[in-house]
C-alpha cells in the first residue's frame, strides 16, 4: 500500500541564493525573492513548514519602478500617537535607505504570522555589491559543481553501457547470416567451447547464452 510522503522538519535543507537588483523592477524582484524564501520552487514544498532558502540581494540602490511610481508611490508609517502618521515618497525612501524598499515589498508577500517572521530573517539586502556571505554562496556553488560532475560521469557511464549493448546486439543479429565454420571461428575468438559436430542452430544458441 502506497503512502503519501510528508517532509519532516529534520529533513529540511536550505540553500543560499544571490540576486542582483540592478535594473530589476521592484514588484517582479520581490515576487522572485518571496518565492525562494517560501520554498515553493521545491518539489517537497510543505505549506506548514518554514522550508525556504536564504536570499542575498545586492545593489538595492539600483532597483527600479515603472510608470510614475518613483515620485507618486507613498510609504506610510505611524508613531502610535494621535496625529502621528508619517509618509515618504519612493524617491525619498531610496535616498534614505534603499534596502527598506525591497524589505518592505518582500515582507508584504510573506505570511503575516510566525512563519512569515521566521522566513523574513533569511533575507539579506545590501545597497552595493559587497556582502559578508561569500562563504555560504561558495559552499552552494561547490555543491552544484560536484553535482554537475557526478551527473556528467553518470551520463558517460550510461553512454558507454549503451554502446556496449548496441555492439553486442549487432554481433547477435549477425549470427544467423554466418556459416557454420564462421560461427565456430567466432566462438573460438570469444573463448566459447563448441563441439564441431553440433548443429548450426545449437551453436548460435550457445554463443548467445555465453555473450
Amino acid at each position: 500500500m502506497n503512502k503519501t510522503y510528508r517532509l519532516k522538519r529534520k529533513d529540511i535543507s536550505s540553500q543560499w541564493h544571490i540576486i542582483d537588483a540592478t535594473d530589476q523592477p521592484l514588484g517582479r524582484l520581490a515576487t522572485r525573492i518571496s518565492s525562494l524564501m517560501l520554498g515553493k520552487h521545491k518539489p517537497t514544498y510543505e505549506p506548514h513548514l518554514a522550508m525556504g532558502d536564504y536570499v542575498v540581494v545586492i545593489n538595492s540602490d539600483k532597483v527600479i519602478v515603472t510608470g510614475q511610481k518613483f515620485d507618486q508611490k507613498i510609504y506610510y508609517r505611524h508613531s502610535g500617537y494621535p496625529g502621528g502618521i508619517r509618509q515618504r515618497t519612493f524617491a525619498e525612501q531610496m535616498a534614505l535607505d534603499s534596502r527598506r524598499v525591497i524589505e518592505k515589498a518582500v515582507k508584504g508577500m510573506l505570511p503575516h504570522n510566525v512563519k512569515g517572521r521566521t522566513l523574513f530573517k533569511r533575507l539579506k539586502v545590501y545597497s552595493n555589491d559587497k556582502h559578508p556571505h561569500a562563504a555560504q554562496l561558495f559552499e552552494k556553488s561547490q555543491k552544484s559543481k560536484d553535482a554537475a560532475i557526478k551527473k556528467t560521469v553518470k551520463s558517460l557511464k550510461v553512454e558507454k553501457k549503451s554502446e556496449v549493448q548496441d555492439t553486442k546486439e549487432e554481433e547477435l543479429s549477425g549470427l544467423n547470416k554466418m556459416t557454420k565454420p564462421q560461427l565456430i571461428q567466432f566462438a573460438e575468438e570469444k573463448e566459447i567451447k563448441i563441439v564441431k559436430s553440433a548443429k548450426k542452430a545449437d551453436i548460435i544458441i550457445k554463443i548467445k547464452d555465453n555473450l
